[in-house]
Order: structure tokens, then C-alpha cells, then sequence
């Protein structure tokens, strides 16, 4: 995806397609698996990690990204791929090796939907999967 189509897709969704927005949503998009605050700050050693973060706060409301919480203790980003916003047709599971601590994206793993009691709205599920990995465990 080139910068124009970033920059188009961001304000599709109502996000001003400043530089720093661009680059941080085709930083995610380059990344193979879901990577957290940090992993983004490594790729990105010009930009300041409280600007990054509020960019991710911005592309996380405006439903650009979705946010995995894996049990690491470190939230982890990843670019939603649906045409108009995040919705749960568009999330997948999740799986967090133990030993290697990464998080692994599942997409042919559908979500369950779930039955919720009159009244409740889902907007978004976390399904994760916790084990070890093809690469660690052929280590074992």
C-alpha cells in the first residue's frame, strides 16, 4: 500500500493524514505478527514514543487498528484489515507462544460470536490462544 492510499484510507475514516500518522500505520502494516509500543519506537527511532502512542490511540478510536492484550503485559497493535472499519468479522484469534513471548495472528482462525444478554453491544473480542510456537518448539 503506497502513502497516497494510507493517506486516503485515513481520511476516509475521518484522520487527518499528517506524516507521522502514515508512517506509523505502514509501520504496522510492514510488521508480520501484532508488535506493542515498544516494537513500533525500535522500528521508529526518529519519532517520539508519546507521539506514537497518541497515534495509536487515533487510529485504535477510529477503528484504522485493532489492540490484542495477549497477557504479556504490553499491548499489542495490528492493522485492521476490513474496507470500512474494525468489526468482529474482521478479527481473528490470536496465538502467544510462552517461551518466546511473541503473538502470532491466527487469520484463519474465526472469532465465535458471542451471545451476549439484551442490551449489550460487542465491539470487540480478544481471543487468544497460548502455547509454543512451531520455531520454539522445535527447539525443545
Amino acid at each position: 500500500m503506497t502513502s497516497e492510499d494510507i493517506a486516503s484510507r485515513l481520511s476516509g475514516r475521518g484522520v487527518k493524514p499528517t506524516a507521522m500518522r502514515i508512517l506509523v500505520y505502514k509501520t504496522l502494516m510492514d510488521c508480520v505478527r501484532p508488535v506493542s509500543l515498544r516494537e513500533i519506537d525500535d522500528k521508529m527511532v526518529t519519532a517520539e514514543r508519546s507521539t506514537i502512542f497518541r497515534t495509536l490511540t487515533l487510529l485504535l478510536q477510529q477503528g484504522l487498528i485493532h489492540a490484542i492484550e495477549d497477557g504479556s503485559g504490553a499491548v499489542r497493535y495490528e492493522v485492521c484489515h476490513g474496507h470500512d472499519h474494525c468489526s468482529l468479522d474482521d478479527q481473528h484469534a490470536h496465538f502467544f507462544c510462552t517461551v518466546c513471548q511473541r503473538t502470532f495472528c491466527l487469520h484463519d482462525v474465526g472469532i465465535p460470536h458471542p451471545m451476549v444478554p439484551g442490551g449489550f453491544h460487542v465491539t470487540q473480542v480478544n481471543y487468544l490462544l497460548k502455547g509454543i510456537c512451531p520455531a520454539c518448539y522445535r527447539e525443545m
